[in-house]
Order: C-alpha cells, then sequence, then structure tokens
C-alpha cells in the first residue's frame, strides 16, 4: 500500500489556500493541521478545511503524525523555523525566496542535511510545459548557441498591498521588494534555462509607492558563464499589472515563455509550418498564481521521499535565484559590476 503523506502548514497567508487545496487534490496526500502566529488566521484556515490550527508552530511540529511541512511564512522566518522542523525529522517544502539572507539559506540547507530530512523550495514553474518544453530543447541544442536571455516581470502593487503587513516592504521580512518577492520566479528560469549567472549589473530604485524599504523598480544587465549576455528587469509599478515574459535567443532559434505559456518558438530546423507564433493573446491578471504547477512539486517531493532522492528543486537549487537576488543589489548600491559566487548575509541597504 502507497504511504499516505500527512501535511502541516506553517504560515496561513494567502499563498496557504493554493497548498492547501494542491495538497487535497493530490492521492495520498492529506493535510492534517496549520499554524500561524495569528490565531484568528489559524483558526480560520483550520475550519475552511476540517484540520487543527495552532497559534505556535512548535505545537505542530510536535505531532508525530505529520511527514512534510510546507513553511508559507514571511521570507525572514522560513530558516529559523525549516531548522526546528528538520530537527523533529520532518521533510520541508519552502516558499520562495528559501530565506532573505545567504547564510541563512545555508544554514537551512546544512540543518536538513544533518537531520537527513529532504527540502524543496517552491519554483513551482520549472514544472511548467513550457519551461519543460524549452528546457528540453536547450539540453538537446535544438536553440544552437544561447546568446541572449531576458526577463521582464511587469505587475502592479497597490499602496494597501505593502500597507497590508507590518513586515511587506522591509529588508528584514521581505528581503527585497520587485525582484525577491515577485520576479524570483522568472530570475529562476532564466538562470535555470540560460545558464549559470557570471556577474550582474543593476540599478534599483522605489519610485511608485510609500512607506516601504525596497524597491519596486529594477533593471539589471547579466553576463552567463558560457558567454550569453541578457537582461533582468522588475517592477510592482506597472499599472493595471501586465506580463512576465521570458525570452531566451539562440543561434538556431527562438523561445518566448509569456504568462507560463509558450507563444513563440522558431527553429531553423524546423518546417515553417512548426514555428509557433502565437498572436491575439488573453492577458490574465498577473497576480493570479497557477496552482496546479504548486501541486506538481509537492507531488515531486512526495515522490523524493518514497525513492529517496533530491527533490527537482532542492535547496541548492533554491539558493540559487537569492544569490543573484543579492548580486543585483550589491551592485545597485555600491554602482559596481559584482561576480557570482556572491555569499553576501547582509539585507540592509
Amino acid at each position: 500500500m502507497t504511504k499516505e503523506f500527512r501535511f502541516g502548514i506553517i504560515g496561513c497567508g494567502v499563498i496557504s489556500r493554493t497548498h492547501a487545496d494542491e495538497i487535497q487534490k493530490i492521492k495520498g496526500a492529506k493535510l492534517v493541521a496549520v499554524a500561524d502566529v495569528a490565531a484568528d488566521c489559524a483558526k480560520n484556515m483550520a475550519e475552511a478545511y476540517g484540520v487543527d490550527g495552532y497559534s505556535d508552530y512548535q505545537d505542530l511540529l510536535k505531532r508525530e503524525d505529520i511527514d512534510i511541512v510546507n513553511i508559507l511564512t514571511p521570507s525572514g522566518l522560513r530558516a529559523e523555523i525549516a531548522i526546528a522542523a528538520a530537527q523533529h525529522g520532518k521533510h520541508i517544502i519552502a516558499e520562495k525566496p528559501i530565506d532573505v539572507t545567504y547564510e541563512k539559506a545555508v544554514n537551512m540547507i546544512q540543518a536538513c542535511r544533518e537531520a537527513r530530512v529532504k527540502l524543496a523550495v517552491i519554483s513551482q514553474h520549472r514544472f511548467d510545459k513550457s519551461t519543460v518544453e524549452v528546457k528540453d530543447l536547450v539540453e538537446k541544442g535544438k536553440l544552437g548557441k544561447l546568446v541572449l536571455g531576458e526577463c521582464a516581470v511587469n505587475w502592479y502593487r497597490t499602496q494597501d498591498y505593502y500597507d497590508s503587513g507590518a513586515w511587506r516592504g522591509t529588508w528584514a521580512m521581505d528581503g527585497g521588494g520587485a525582484l525577491m518577492n515577485q520576479s524570483i520566479h522568472t530570475i529562476d528560469l532564466l538562470q535555470y534555462l540560460v545558464g549559470p549567472v557570471e556577474s550582474v549589473f543593476a540599478h534599483t530604485a522605489t519610485l511608485a509607492h510609500e512607506r516601504i524599504e525596497v524597491e519596486d523598480v529594477a533593471v539589471a544587465t547579466v553576463k552567463f558563464k558560457h558567454g550569453a549576455l541578457g537582461t533582468i528587469v522588475g517592477t510592482t509599478s506597472a499599472y493595471p499589472g501586465l506580463s512576465s515574459r521570458l525570452e531566451v535567443f539562440g543561434t538556431s532559434g527562438s523561445a518566448v515563455i509569456e504568462h507560463d505559456k509558450l507563444t513563440h518558438l522558431y527553429l531553423k530546423t524546423a518546417e515553417p509550418s512548426s514555428n509557433l507564433a502565437a498572436k491575439n493573446l488573453d492577458t490574465p491578471d498577473p497576480a493570479t498564481v497557477f496552482g496546479y504547477a504548486h501541486g506538481l512539486q509537492i507531488e515531486d517531493m512526495m515522490n523524493a521521499i518514497r525513492e529517496d532522492r533530491e527533490p527537482l528543486v532542492n535547496g541548492e537549487e533554491g539558493l540559487k535565484p537569492l544569490e543573484i537576488i543579492l548580486a543585483i543589489y550589491e551592485s545597485a548600491r555600491t554602482g559596481k559590476e559584482v561576480t557570482l559566487p556572491f555569499k553576501t548575509v547582509q539585507t540592509a541597504q
């Protein structure tokens, strides 16, 4: 009989419902408890899903019947909670970013290794059909030598969004702004598809919002280790909220992913009729969370435990986009090009 995995969720904010809904859809998965320091939030979610609720996550971790803990708290708290979960023998799924400093992220990874538990960091768009297809084309050399990779996340967040929680828009808890919170998935896909980053040069600014410490506009140029160049653009100031877009260009082909869909694909070796050039695209709300990919990543963790292998996006993989973003912040702060690996532990600018 296939083992049933029992889940606990720590952090009952907006994304928690996506995780809970996807857990409920997966055969062999069961949500049994939730926790949030805001007792009302924990109570409301516990009642909505018919599970136990706690205001102290330690009480959830003490339960011997929980196999996997999903950590969905403010970013700057994830390592602390993950280390405690690892010490209780729980496998861990952490939302992005893994945490807000390199040091805390590494400590989190090491704690999981020492406790012999598995750690996955949410990067659900690696599981999208579009990403899988482009990754396969890159690895098979169908795009030729990669020469340019560009990503842009032109989204919008109201002032009320930042005012909705004291932690939002702070270096200590949010770890950054438009890049760290909104653009990190697309930045992860950029390095995943185009390759490791060698250096960045960047500018960031806070131009459209008040009472936040972090950036709402950022631009960076990128050098990849194999020679390609690239750009990263991220904003939460593009009213009313436009696209997320990733473009990969090689000597033998081009691919464009927009709104998580493969919208343009051109291959020199393909028949003209097989090249894809989508037009008149519908523009969905960029704030929409496509939960099905979360479900695929949760299933991957369950299979990783069954097969005693690494999750496809483990702690080390989750560290990669964090390091790129930290390097961008350092470049913007100093006005200099920053070379990776960049292992700063600073968050304050």
